[in-house]
Formats: structure tokens, sequence, C-alpha cells
């Protein structure tokens, strides 16, 4: 009954069938793993995050470059307070607002972004406090530079995005290549939180691979129901041949019409055909002798 199993046509769909599903349950484990592996980076980033505002604050200089390492912890800074920039259209617990954002001239040259607070509302140059006067030391949050924002079309003294590729053309020295976020806001201002680093946290991508992993054990799955399916059909189709359900080419082809055509002999009545007869009925023969 399983003979066919061995015929070429079987043997490359059993080979496929044993090389797919080993394949996609592979692809199914590592995109679960990478799940899993951010799912493990979101939860040692919220760790890190609490365990950073208890840390004590080093120098600014000991935390470049920001990596994921470096982001969200503590940094200390002294310089005195230049330009001011406010930062449209950011949001803080569901309410929309703008930071404050002063440049911190420090003894290098250099020029630390610090956001010093956010205010709710429209952008308001006359909302934002004026920063202190003086030498002063900042500490905060130290953060990676954002991706660079569309400046066209914001009025003066804004800008779309705290990165230093965009800054180094709002103001006339150096910035570093990182934000501070102060601990306490300065002048009622609400503090802004530290944001998780780039990549730990459980983002579109983390979800994607958790989507992928049921994609890849599905297809496992259709692989051996597909499998199933063809070898049933096959079995159905054989016990039918036996049981002579199935028409065959020789039970369908133009011999058979021929056998049903003259099964019935020579004069027949089933389809034979009958000898000529006279205008009365009678056949020639019986026609003579009257």
């Amino acid at each position: 009954m399983y003979r066919f199993l061995l015929t070429p046509r079987w043997w490359a769909i059993n080979v496929f069938v044993l090389l797919a599903i080993p394949f996609c349950i592979f692809m199914g484990s590592w995109q679960l793993s990478r799940f899993e592996v951010r799912v493990q980076e979101h939860r040692t980033a919220g760790e890190q995050a609490v365990a950073d505002r208890k840390a004590a604050a080093r120098p600014l200089d000991q935390l470049l470059p920001v990596d994921q390492s470096t982001s969200g912890k503590r940094a200390t800074a002294t310089g005195r307070y230049g330009k001011q920039l406010l930062v449209p259209d950011r949001e803080l617990d569901g309410r929309r607002g703008f930071y404050v954002l002063t440049m911190l001239r420090t003894d290098g040259g250099k020029a630390l972004p610090v956001v010093r607070g956010w205010l709710p509302g429209d952008v308001d140059p006359a909302k934002a406090p004026a920063a202190p006067g003086g030498e002063v030391t900042v500490t905060g949050a130290l953060q990676a530079s954002e991706s660079p924002g569309a400046t066209g079309g914001l009025p003066a003294g804004q800008t779309a995005a705290i990165s230093s590729a965009s800054l180094v053309n709002l103001v006339p020295y150096d910035v570093y290549d990182a934000w501070v976020t102060l601990d306490r806001a300065d002048s009622g201002m609400r503090a802004v939180p530290a944001a998780t680093p780039q990549g730990s946290g459980l983002d579109l991508k983390a979800f994607q691979n958790l989507g992928y992993t049921g994609e890849w054990f599905v297809f496992a799955g259709f692989t051996v129901f597909m499998w199933f399916r063809l070898l049933r059909r096959e079995v159905e189709y054989l016990r039918d041949a036996e049981l002579g359900l199935v028409t065959t080419e020789a039970d369908s082809g133009p011999g058979a019409a021929e056998s049903a055509a003259t099964a019935g002999g020579p004069g027949g009545e089933a389809g034979g055909t009958a000898g000529p007869q006279s205008a009365t009925g009678e056949s020639p023969a019986r026609a003579a002798g009257t």
C-alpha cells in the first residue's frame, strides 16, 4: 500500500519535509532567543537606571563617549551657562510641552547641552526662566545625542533635536556629543527623566522577533500538515483504484466504446445489427420460400 513512498516524486517530497521542519524550528528558536535577550536587556536597563540614580556622580570626561554602559549614569560638570534654546513638542506624563535647554561652557572650551527642565504648553520664551549666572556645577543623567531633526521652519532660539550635529550650527562653539538632564530642575520646572539606552528596551524590533517566532513555528506545522494531507490523498486514491471506483485510461479509451457497441453480437438486440428485411418486414430468405 505504501510502496509509492519509494517513488522519485515522494522521495523529493520527503527530503524537502525532512529539511524544512528542522530549519523552521531552528529559525523560530533563534528569533525567540533574540526576543528573550531584548527582554533581559530591558530588565537590566531598568535595574541599572535605579542603581544609577543612587550612584555617586562621576566627572563628565570619565563617562565619554556615551554608550549603553554609560547612558543614564550620573555625570557632573562645571562651567558657565551660555546660550539658551527651547525644544518644542516634548511630552511628559502624557502632556505636551517643551524642554529648556541651556549650553554649559566648560573650562575646556566645549559646551555641554543641559536640559534644565520641562514646561507645559506651547513654546514661549517668556515662560523659560533665565539660567543662573556665574560658575555653576551641574549634576544629572548623561544621555546620548539624538538624531538630528529638521530645523527648517522653527523660529530663532528653538531646535528640534538635542543633537551635537544640529547644535553646532546654532552656537559659536564646539559641542559635546552628549547631553545631561538635571536631577533637579531649575526654577519650578519639572525634571526630565533619563531615557533608556537605545536598543535596550521592548521596542518594535523586539515584538517583531516574537512575531517571526510564531511565523516560523506555523511554517513547520503547516509543512507537517501538508505532508499528511498528500499522503492521505495518495492512499485513498490507491484504495479506490483497487475497488474499481477510479476510472482508468483503459476504461475510458476508444476500445471501451467498441466493446460496448458489439456486446450483443451479430443480429443481437443489445447493439448488434439486424439483417436486411423486405418491404413486408420479412427477411429475404423467408420471402423466397413463399
